[in-house]
């Protein structure tokens, strides 16, 4: 495979996850950085070598094949659309948007200019939920019937220098977190038909404990609990609570439960184990063996994916109708908490397909 030129757009906290990712494939050559503040670009480019560049100039290069956008939620969509307008294929930190009719008109532009779109999380493709994949689809707990998430706990003030962006609409425990937890469920269990949901602001005043700002208050603007009732195509249901209001809890994760048994899932929010399974004779769990990864197993395999499938025509696993699928889920959360109502999907994706750990080291295909 030839060499991929690559350039990462937004140079701030997750930036050098992607970029020591990506540098672990020979056959993606990271050429340029892009920031707001030109400075933070030319010390990436200093640390990982390529060059610092004005937005335009990135995409007006013809020798960079893709760009990654790693800017802020609310600038995903708007910076995504100009990478594409320029006819760059981009792949996009998570989520894809925060509206879904713009996310959707993002989706469409893809489509329309015949240009790769991809979205992270990337967490799925890592070895602990392809092997969860795995299981379910030897049925190993039999036919899935329901499953249940949870991501329980403290709000971001409790550690974040800059809790604000958290707590304004499009962000809040849902859009920042829920992308793990439904992209891991859609990745197991199929694409969703409906959902219903109830979200409120359980603390409205948000007291800071991190250093520099112990006891400035941050005022939340956008709930900061949220129950989702899914119901899947495929006649599982699920339960996703997320919240930033929770001091103490015993659940965690993911657990799916089968006509056989039941899958207690890692946290989506990384690639390892453990996984565990019970069936319905057993006495007690046991640990489900993983795969032995043949790729990092880190943020950014989502885009090595896509330029490898690129190569290959063939989709790429993180793809723009999954993401948009995830986005329509967790907005439709909200607007049902706000009408009162189950409300019915009007997107689709297919199940990413399976991962193939036993090809040569860091390579997606044959």
């Amino acid at each position: 495979m030839s060499t991929r030129r690559i350039g990462i757009i937004g140079c701030g906290n997750i930036s050098p996850a992607y970029a020591n990712t990506l540098s672990d494939f020979p056959w993606i050559e990271i050429a340029a950085f892009s920031d707001g503040i030109p400075e933070r670009a030319e010390k990436f480019a200093e640390r990982y070598g390529g060059v610092a560049l004005a937005l335009d100039d990135m995409l007006g290069d013809d020798s960079i094949d893709a760009v990654v956008n790693l800017t802020p939620a609310h600038a995903h969509t708007s910076v995504s659309r100009v990478c594409l307008e320029a006819g760059k294929p981009v792949f996009s930190e998570k989520p894809l948007g925060t509206d879904f009719a713009e996310g959707r008109s993002l989706v469409d532009l893809a489509a329309e200019k015949a240009l790769r779109l991809g979205c992270a999380p990337d967490t799925f493709l890592g070895a602990g939920l392809q092997a969860a994949r795995t299981a379910i689809d030897r049925g190993t707990i039999g036919e899935p019937i329901a499953a249940n998430g949870f991501m329980l706990g403290f709000g971001p003030e409790w550690w974040h220098p800059n809790p604000e962006s958290f707590y304004v609409p499009g962000a809040g425990p849902l859009f920042d977190m829920g992308p793990y937890y439904l992209t891991a469920l859609v990745h197991l269990l199929g694409p969703a038909r409906s959902i219903s949901g109830s979200a409120k602001i359980g603390i409205a005043d948000r007291v800071m404990h991190a250093k520099g700002r112990v006891g400035d208050v941050v005022q939340a603007t956008t709930p900061t609990h949220v129950s989702s009732m899914i119901e899947f195509v495929g006649g599982a249901s699920a339960t996703l609570v997320t919240s930033f209001d929770v001091k103490a809890t015993r659940f965690r994760n993911i657990e799916i439960y089968g006509t056989e048994g039941t899958l207690a899932l890692p946290d989506p929010n990384t690639f390892g184990g453990p996984l565990k399974v019970r069936s319905i004779l057993a006495d007690d769990w046991r640990d489900v063996p993983l795969p032995t990864p043949n790729i990092p197993q880190q943020r950014g395999i989502g885009l090595a994916d896509m330029l490898s499938a690129t190569n290959a025509d063939r989709p790429h696993r993180a793809s723009a109708e999954l993401s948009l699928h995830v986005l329509e889920l967790m907005s439709s959360t909200l607007r049902s908490s706000d009408e009162g109502r189950r409300l019915d999907l009007t997107t689709t994706c297919e199940r990413p397909a399976p991962m193939r750990f036993n090809l040569p080291a860091n390579t997606f295909d044959d």
